[in-house]
């Protein structure tokens, strides 16, 4: 937590720096609107119970959102969540030997991928406060998003060797969860005018309101339908692809 205040009091100093040097700018900026196509990525670490779950995850994918001329943003959001660290002790504890290996059918040990998998998808608005006068499009942005969240154990049983994991038995095991969730953002973005330089960075804080949605659980023997917080925090990079509307309402790619 330490981290991301300092990352923030860094980027704001950076900011205000940079609008001390544009106070002495005669050109008039302007601002322009249109449609902006996204990538992101984000370094994601958890917290409340997806943390007593799941490591360190990475998120990536495409968003599509309206820049208007006041700079205000509004748009949706869709990304791919993926992690490597699972938690869960008592995963599949019901059917490894005493070496706390698997064995499929012919009774020999078999390596299996465990793995976090899962989405986030949302309706993103917001503003971006201008800090020079040299570019109207250039400042802080403050973005939130409203949206949907899911994620589950992703366990890969190849040729489906391990019976006990095979089609609906997998299910058992999976810890399968969705729900709403809210999303802010503050970063800084920038726009440039003549080359393809356009980008935002900064830290986000995700407020996952979920719940299990399996019956029950095999390998502890319990339903798996508690209601969870799930809470991400990292760091959020993303690359645009805007086209604006001009004065004389051609389109333009930046």
């Amino acid at each position: 937590m330490k981290r991301i205040q300092l990352f923030i009091l860094l980027l704001l100093i950076s900011n205000l720096a940079i609008a001390q040097d544009d106070l002495f700018g005669k050109e008039k900026s302007t601002i322009n609107k249109g449609f902006i196509i996204g990538v992101n990525f984000h370094l994601d670490f958890p917290s409340a119970d997806l943390a007593n779950r799941f490591g360190n995850s990475i998120r990536v994918g495409p968003s599509i959102q309206y820049k208007t001329d006041k700079n205000y943003f509004v748009g949706i959001v869709w990304d791919l969540l993926n992690g490597g660290t699972i938690k869960e002790d008592s995963l599949l504890s019901n059917i490894t030997d005493a070496s706390g290996q698997v064995l499929n059918q012919a009774g020999q040990k078999i390596g299996l991928s465990v793995l976090e998998r899962g989405y986030t998808t949302g309706l993103q608005f917001g503003k971006l406060f201008n800090v020079s006068k040299r570019n109207g499009d250039n400042g802080i942005l403050w973005m939130n998003t409203i949206g949907f969240i899911q994620h589950k154990i992703n366990i890969y049983n190849k040729d489906n060797a391990v019976p006990q994991l095979k089609s609906d038995y997998l299910k058992g095991y999976d810890r399968l969860s969705n729900g709403w969730y809210i999303e802010e953002y503050l970063g800084y973005a920038v726009f440039a005018k003549n080359e393809l330089i356009n980008f935002h960075v900064g830290v986000s804080c995700l407020l996952g309101f979920t719940q299990g949605r399996r019956d029950y659980l095999y390998d502890v023997m319990r339903p798996g339908n508690e209601k969870r917080t799930d809470v991400l925090m990292g760091v959020h990079v993303g690359w645009y692809i805007p086209i604006f509307r001009r004065e004389n309402t051609e389109f333009s790619f930046e």
